[in-house]
């Protein structure tokens, strides 16, 4: 398992399997939410079989599946409501893990200052100065 902690109340990580379960549970999380779609790529695990393993180990679990580069304010509020109604720590996992710290980092715009979020996901690996930049009105342009 890679798991990167951005938040003290959240971690992401590339694609999980039910075997994975008990390590993650071991690890402190209290629930998993998953932001990927069944079916993205060939052999990948099911949601549904991860939801099992998490049940039988005491954890929560929510599918949020958002389409990678199609995220909408409807899928924004579903992961935020994930994130506000789950225990945490929480763990999202997604093909990469990208999505996942791009979701997070867009739910804490007005929440946190713009350096603090880019500062986080980048100390999990993932540069998010563009998403960041995009969504705070960074960017410069004028429209």
């Amino acid at each position: 398992m890679d798991l990167r902690r951005i938040s003290d109340t959240f971690s992401v990580s590339p694609q999980i399997d039910p075997g994975d379960v008990p390590g993650i549970k071991a690890a402190g999380f209290r629930a998993i939410l998953c932001n990927r779609p069944d079916g993205e790529e060939a052999g990948q695990c099911d949601h549904a079989q991860i939801e099992a393993a998490a049940q039988e180990a005491g954890l929560a679990f929510r599918s949020v599946p958002i389409t990678s580069g199609g995220v909408t304010g409807a899928d924004m509020d579903d992961f935020n409501a994930a994130l506000a109604e789950m225990p945490g720590p929480v763990l999202a996992y997604c093909r990469s893990g990208t999505r996942c710290t791009m979701l997070w980092s867009i739910s804490q715009i007005g929440q946190m200052p713009a350096d603090q979020i880019v500062a986080a996901a980048a100390g999990a690996g993932y540069d998010m100065r563009g998403v960041v930049a995009q969504m705070s009105g960074q960017t410069g342009r004028q429209g």
